[in-house]
């Protein structure tokens, strides 16, 4: 059976899929991002659901709650961020939901920040349209290493 990606308003009870997700260390080394704590992760996202200026969905695919995606301003930077279930990646449930949210989020420029080091999500970004437009050193928690960090652009 062909798999089928749909996007669908975030709901209450995709955030243990969520938070589940977001725990999975190799995925926290890919997307050089913290895993939160239950509470911590709550407070995250209750913020997120009641701000009218930040646009979410939830990936889904054949029924079952595989990411989420989002739109949001970061230092009057439009950014676009994704994360999908470890489970799931490169299976093109990340492009295909990036494609399809694109079409939710007409905003153009829009920029995505992605660690260098994960090509995967570099490609998703480059299949979308997404191209390199500079590089940064991100300061790192004390005692981690510094990360670099791509900023990609989407024109059109």
């Amino acid at each position: 059976m062909p798999h089928t990606i749909t996007l669908r308003e975030v709901v209450e009870s995709d955030l243990p899929a969520f938070f589940e997700h977001q725990l999975d260390p190799v995925a926290t080394r890919m997307a050089a991002f913290p895993s939160r704590d239950e509470g911590a992760f709550s407070e995250h996202w209750k913020q997120i659901l009641v701000n009218p200026d930040v646009v979410t969905r939830t990936i889904v695919q054949n029924g079952t709650v595989v990411g989420n995606i989002g739109h949001f301003v970061k230092d009057g930077e439009p950014l676009v961020g994704y994360w999908i279930g470890r489970a799931y990646w490169g299976q093109g449930i990340a492009t295909r939901g990036l494609a399809l949210f694109l079409e939710v989020v007409k905003r153009r420029p829009l920029f995505a920040r992605v660690a260098k080091h994960n090509i995967g999500s570099i490609r998703v970004l480059e299949k979308c349209g997404f191209r390199v437009i500079g590089e940064e050193i991100e300061p790192a928690e004390p005692g981690a290493e510094p990360i670099t960090e791509l900023l990609m652009k989407l024109e059109r």
